[in-house]
């Protein structure tokens, strides 16, 4: 009884800690106390472009918005999961 009512905010919980988690290490390798270079990251790749942004603003631009994608995806699966699973949502529609 307890489950089917529980499950849909653990998983809205558990893609708002994924899209959390991105939202951290990009700016963690940002910051440099993150990932360390040579690791890929978006953080690092932001970081290490931002003295070309004047004349190379793409540089910047799509790692940031990778990681704007990235996390407004799985906040939009967890979302959708929700509505799906969610006992109380059955028949409303």
């Amino acid at each position: 009884h307890i489950l089917p009512h529980l499950l849909p905010t653990i998983i809205v919980w558990g893609t708002l800690g994924i899209s959390t988690t991105v939202l951290l290490e990009a700016t963690l390798s940002f910051l440099g106390i993150g990932v360390q270079p040579p690791t890929a990251s978006w953080g690092n790749i932001i970081f290490e472009n931002q003295t070309y942004f004047q004349a190379a603003p793409w540089l910047v631009f799509f790692p940031g918005a990778a990681i704007l994608a990235l996390a407004l995806a799985f906040n939009l699966i967890g979302d959708a999961l929700r509505d799906i699973l969610d006992p109380t949502q059955r028949g409303r529609e």
